[in-house]
């Protein structure tokens, strides 16, 4: 009976796919056109994303100023320790985007970015004290920065995907990793002009990286005053019961009447989701039905034990976790962390000319990014992830030639060592395209409404744990295994290339309702199939679907709504 299930509900959210790409055409660089409002709101919500990227990339180069180091003690001369003062930012953001679940969910992602965004502005006033304070104001400032910059990186990626329609929905997820590769750009050529204020040497002026440090509370600030005036999710409104608040946003962010058959289609799908898993935790859970804040934190903790608690979620989660356990050790942050300790074992000056190369990191992975934007929704997720990993792993490998046979005699090989940087940029490149933005779209994109914030979280953590240790880690690596370590990540790449291709699902161009189909969660008892098409045919889609008029599709006021709804999950 199962089987019959997921077929007919397959076959029913085929009609709907199909239904729709008639009506909303290409994806595509056109199609970010045709949808300019969506693009311009999830454009700026990506600040955050340069918040992060700023953070990530300026401290490369703040640790490399010997104006920094007279504060830090030893902090800077000891691999364990940097790799310490390093990933701190990472622990943090680990604990952020545990915690920020909650928030997204209680408060609204509009309002989960404002906290966010909060948090960060005090973590960065702390790093500044580090001029009178020393190293534990930069280990606690960074700690804090660390929990804003997690937020931001979990929440921003559900607000875009909630807000864009499926043809542009990559591509909008994808800008975050665009932002992310901005705010490293211009933090590396940034550290790189400060750099030479008093001077590069002893006589260094401490405004060298106060400034980039500080720097950062400009964005912050605007992005906080901005939100203000976004939209909230659609999809969030829907599932809290404001259903015709979220009518009007889609309408808007479409740029379409509210009566449009496009935007009847878009709203009852993700009514017809929010009231199958209301429904549901109805059933499972009685006692958390009330949308309560307390109900709601409790909530959070059922919402993911039950990631784990079937053959379809669990495997949502394997790809999300282990997807993000593969994007951060393909070495990407131990390159941008460590940028110019990097090129100066590669044979480079540490100071001047390292800084100098690390910012030729920033404008390459920029570049890269841009066409994985513009074209992810046309070529899909694994064809792209498969050959940037490949080609990845290919540059850590000649690296790894290249040091094992160079690595005392830089001097005499000049041109071996920029070999080994030319590959280091190549091996940005391939990244910029693919992992960047790519696995955040994947992970965005494949969990359900009821469970979406927890899933990204659990997504996000997998994500800064393996950063916090390949950033703790790195310094120590280099020292001791020179070239093992890039034999190490080349590798593990390679088999992150093998998990895309032989056990990742193609994901583009379908509703995020419809990625149960895709992970097998329709239809996996007969009384979910039932209940989903009592919901289709109770709200009007099944009848927009096969063709039919039906009076004011999904009309009427909130409360008549909601009353309805818990009628019927008291029913259920």
């Amino acid at each position: 009976m199962a089987g019959g299930a997921d077929a007919g509900t397959a076959g029913f959210y085929d009609a709907a796919l199909h239904k729709r790409q008639a009506m909303m055409g290409k994806s595509g660089p056109s199609a970010l056109w045709k949808n300019f409002r969506v693009f311009r709101v999830a454009a700026f919500a990506c600040i955050g994303g340069v918040l992060y990227g700023y953070n990530q990339g300026m401290f490369s180069g703040v640790l490399a100023m010997p104006a920094f180091n007279r504060h830090m003690g030893d902090y800077t001369l000891d691999a364990s320790k940097k790799g310490w003062l390093t990933a701190i930012l990472e622990l943090g953001a680990w604990i952020g985007t545990l915690l920020s679940s909650f928030l997204a969910e209680v408060l609204s992602r509009k309002y989960g970015v404002l906290v966010a965004c909060a948090v960060f502005i005090i973590g960065v006033v702390v790093q500044a004290t580090a001029v009178s304070v020393g190293h534990n104001a930069i280990l606690a400032g960074r700690f804090v920065t660390g929990m804003g910059v997690g937020s931001l990186a979990m929440i921003i990626p559900i607000y875009n995907s909630e807000v864009a329609p499926p043809e542009v929905r990559g591509a909008l997820v994808a800008t975050q990793q665009l932002a992310i590769c901005f705010g490293i750009m211009i933090s590396f050529w940034i550290d790189y002009g400060t750099n030479f204020i008093g001077g590069t040497g002893e006589t260094q002026s401490d405004a060298a990286w106060l400034i980039p440090t500080c720097l950062q509370l400009g964005p912050a600030a605007i992005l906080f005053v901005g939100m203000l005036f976004m939209p909230f999710s659609p999809r969030w409104l829907i599932h809290h019961g404001r259903e015709d608040e979220a009518r009007k946003v889609l309408s808007s962010l479409r740029g379409l009447p509210p009566d449009h058959e496009l935007v009847d289609i878009e709203f009852l799908e993700i009514k017809a989701q929010s009231l199958f898993e209301k429904r549901t935790v109805a059933e499972l859970f009685p006692e958390l039905r009330e949308p309560t804040p307390w109900n709601v934190f409790k909530l959070q903790f059922v919402a993911i034990r039950k990631l784990f608690q079937t053959r379809a979620m669990f495997k949502r989660v394997i790809v999300a976790t282990v997807t993000m356990f593969f994007q951060q050790w393909t070495g990407i942050n131990a390159v941008l962390y460590y940028a110019p300790f990097i090129f100066a074992q590669l044979g480079l000056d540490l100071n001047t000319t390292s800084l100098l190369a690390t910012g030729v990191v920033g404008i390459v992975m920029f570049i890269a990014t841009i066409p994985s934007v513009l074209w992810i929704d046309r070529t899909g997720r694994k064809p792209v992830l498969t050959v940037g990993a490949i080609g990845m792993g290919t540059c850590h490998i000649i690296i790894a030639i290249l040091v094992a046979k160079n690595i005392d005699r830089w001097s005499e090989h000049a041109a071996a060592g920029w070999a080994a940087v030319c590959m280091v940029w190549l091996f940005v490149v391939h990244f910029g395209y693919s992992w960047g933005p790519c696995a955040w779209i994947i992970v965005a994109e494949i969990w359900p409404l009821s469970t979406r914030p927890y899933g990204v979280a659990l997504g996000a953590s997998s994500n800064w744990m393996n950063n916090f240790i390949v950033g703790q880690v790195t310094p120590d690596m280099l020292e001791a295994i020179p070239y093992g370590t890039y034999i190490l990540f080349g590798l593990l790449t390679y088999v992150g290339a093998a998990f895309i291709w032989f056990l990742v699902p193609e994901t583009k161009r379908l509703t995020l309702e419809e990625m149960d189909v895709v992970f097998g969660s329709e239809g996996t008892a007969q009384a979910d199939f039932e209940r989903m098409v009592e919901i289709n045919n109770e709200i009007g889609l099944t009848q927009i679907l096969n063709g039919e008029t039906i009076a004011a599709a999904g009309s009427g006021s909130d409360a008549e709504k909601t009353k309805a709804e818990e009628a019927a999950a008291e029913k259920a």
